[in-house]
């Protein structure tokens, strides 16, 4: 009978004790909740990458004919096109806003040294067999741009499109009849640029961007002058840009500062 007395007393003793014991052990600590990477801020970095240029330049031939043997010697329009390639490199600065909540509006200013060059010969009809060279080369490209994107937490993908200028140097170069010849000339063209791409914050303040843009440059009437024959013409010039770059940006002035 004494043994049963205990057993129950025992019994009765954990029940009573085991809420008590349970609420003595440490909980496990619940993992926080990751907050949204915010694209709201400002930025700034260096990008690097390749283009391609098209360039339609008319009429070198009539700029070299006209200049030799006088306005008489029309022979029909003639356009030659390089298409000079090469690398840009540089930098940009932007701010962007996140809204709605995932949509990202923002301004960018880039800049751009460029090593574009390409070159084309074409023939003197007048002057057979003899040739001109005709020599293009893009030196930098600048654009300030109004960017809408569209953010997946930290990968945003975006369009963009502003205003944008180059600038371009020219070289008609060869000899007429015997006598050699150089003409050149310079320019800084306003035009409009467009285009998209994606970026990947890879931490708080650091983000990568691959992007393409497309250069509309119209056409426009150059003048060209021979400095050795102190000869002077006109050119018109239409060309288009297409460049794909990869960039790198460190984020400032946004939340966490």
């Amino acid at each position: 009978m004494k043994k049963l007395l205990f057993a129950t007393a025992a019994a009765l003793a954990l029940t009573i004790a085991e809420p008590a014991l349970a609420a003595d052990l440490p909980l496990k600590a619940e993992t926080p909740f990751e907050a949204r990477f915010s694209w709201t801020g400002c930025y700034l970095g260096g990008h690097l990458g390749g283009s391609f240029a098209h360039k339609d330049i008319t009429d070198p031939v009539q700029l070299v004919q006209d200049s030799f043997l006088g306005a008489g010697s029309t022979v029909g329009i003639t356009t030659a096109s390089p298409t000079p390639t090469g690398v840009v490199i540089g930098g940009q600065i932007g701010c962007d806003y996140q809204f709605n909540p995932s949509w990202v509006v923002g301004i960018e200013g880039a800049a751009s040294g460029s090593t574009m060059k390409g070159s084309t010969t074409v023939g003197l009809p007048l002057g057979n067999p003899d040739t001109a060279l005709v020599k293009a080369k893009t030196d930098f490209l600048t654009s300030v741009t109004a960017r809408l994107g569209y953010a997946f937490d930290n990968v945003l993908l975006y369009g963009k499109g502003g205003v944008a200028l180059a600038g371009d140097r020219y070289d008609v170069t060869g000899s007429f009849g015997g006598t050699p010849f150089g003409f050149e000339g310079l320019e800084n063209r306003i035009g409009w640029t467009a285009g998209g791409g994606a970026e990947w914050a890879f931490s708080p303040h650091w983000s990568a961007s691959i992007e393409y843009d497309y250069y509309g440059f119209g056409h426009r009437v150059i003048a060209m002058s021979d400095p050795t024959n102190v000869f002077l013409g006109n050119v018109d010039v239409r060309q288009n840009i297409q460049v794909v770059k990869v960039g790198l940006n460190f984020h400032v002035w946004g939340p966490g500062w």
